[in-house]
């Protein structure tokens, strides 16, 4: 490893060890810091009930799994799936694979057996470059399937929280939410940072719900 590199891991690890987000994460025992980020959403949208069933794409390390399944309680199903493994949480179901790949698509909808689905969370974000050219258009079709799935999957009432960073793209998707949700909202969390593009695009209500999200449907891309 070059000095250049080993000098910019270590200002990362000091500047992350010294966040105060990540040390109230470990003092209240969620995962990361990105709870939080969930739990400001919780606070303003009052998304997630006793007793739903949610989808958590990317969800490693799993703090918004965690927070999912607090709020859902014993009654309600949280369905999580990464690439990276992801240590067991009570009442989370873990699919470990890609979510780009058809396989682990069809996998999410087959493990959820044609249950109608309350809210699908996704705080994906690809391996970045650097490059804004390249890392925007890839953030951006994670965004898109996002609401793909969520497409297939919500109920009347449902909802879809999604990262997506702001750039090429990102107005599109926001008049695209608008037109397909009641209800649509952007939101910043006070644990994002501050100069982070990080934004996150908080939608309820689908115009045109999917009442039968069956496994025989499409996967990424196929809809």
């Amino acid at each position: 490893m070059s000095g250049r590199k080993r000098g910019s891991s270590r200002a990362w690890l000091q500047e992350h060890e010294s966040d105060r987000w990540v040390q109230r994460a470990r003092a209240e025992g969620y995962r990361s810091r990105a709870s939080f980020k969930l739990l400001e959403i919780q606070r303003r949208d009052r998304l997630i009930r006793p007793g739903q069933t949610v989808v958590d794409l990317g969800a490693a390390p799993g703090g918004w799994s965690q927070v999912a399944a607090e709020l859902v309680g014993e009654r309600g199903l949280v369905l999580a799936t990464d690439l990276l493994p992801m240590d067991s949480l009570a009442g989370v179901s873990v699919i470990q694979g890609d979510f780009t790949e058809e396989a682990v698509y069809r996998a999410l909808l087959e493990r959820l057996g044609g249950r109608r689905v309350d809210l699908v969370l996704s705080d994906m974000a690809p391996n970045l470059s650097g490059m804004n050219a390249i890392d925007q258009p890839r953030s951006m079709y994670l965004v898109e399937l996002a609401v793909e799935f969520a497409g297939q999957v919500l109920g009347p009432e449902g909802g879809l929280v999604v990262k997506a960073f702001q750039g090429e793209g990102f107005d599109a998707m926001l008049r695209q939410l608008r037109g397909d949700y009641h209800q649509v909202w952007v939101r910043k969390p006070a644990a994002s940072r501050d100069r982070s593009r990080e934004q996150y695009l908080v939608a309820r209500r689908p115009r045109r719900p999917r009442h039968d999200p069956s496994p025989m449907g499409g996967g990424p891309g196929m809809v």
